[in-house]
């Protein structure tokens, strides 16, 4: 908690706005991993999904949450996405994280087809403590849409603390590059605009390492 202290009166000041979040929409520019993927026939949104969720778990300033009033931060936090399940509704997958490729993919894909599968809404919250709650990244991809910007729902924007990540359709850049548009929400008292291209940055290294 050392580096948020360091930053407490930013957030002392965001907290006290009725609306905290900030919102930030961008063309990412990474490697193009499709080919990488397609050789090894590892789906190119589950590899994505992989390398984003531990990027963010590696960037503290998207670990701190709100409980009882207080900053804590988290350490941890299951993987999560929405999917489209065979009623053309929204549902939600869960499933435990890890920084094994291949076992995080396998999760991914089996957590994916139960969501396909159930016409009900998975509440994935459910059965967990308020603590428990707030070790959580809300994903949304939208793979049709060349997406330019996006507004996620929120229940009260003042406890609006768990960052919000999407990404629509991939594209080809240059020079073995990709452009995707990529959408990052967060509360502006632990998250600003510099920390978020510092995302940008560590995903584009560890997409780079990956593949090389």
């Amino acid at each position: 908690m050392k580096n948020f202290e360091m930053r407490r009166d930013r957030y002392e000041l965001f907290s006290s706005f009725e609306n905290p979040l900030v919102n930030i929409n961008f063309l990412l520019d990474v490697p193009d991993f499709r080919p990488w993927c397609k050789a090894r026939r590892i789906p190119v949104f589950h590899f994505f999904l992989y390398c984003v969720l531990n990027t963010v778990k590696q960037s503290d300033n998207f670990m701190y949450r709100i409980l009882d009033g207080e900053v804590i931060k988290i350490d941890d936090f299951p993987a999560s996405y929405t999917v489209i399940n065979a009623d053309d509704n929204l549902n939600y997958t869960r499933f435990e994280m890890t920084d094994q490729l291949d076992l995080f993919i396998a999760r991914s894909l089996e957590a994916k087809r139960i969501a396909e599968a159930s016409s009900k809404l998975i509440n994935t919250g459910a059965g967990t403590s308020v603590r428990e709650q707030r070790h959580n990244i809300f994903i949304t991809s939208l793979p049709w849409l060349d997406l330019r910007a996006i507004e996620h729902p929120v229940y009260r924007h003042g406890d609006a603390d768990i960052p919000c990540i999407s990404w629509g359709k991939f594209g080809t850049g240059t020079d073995g590059r990709m452009v995707v548009p990529f959408s990052v929400q967060a509360h502006h008292g632990f998250v600003d605009g510099y920390h978020i291209q510092k995302l940008a940055q560590a995903l584009d290294q560890r997409i780079a390492s990956l593949i090389a």
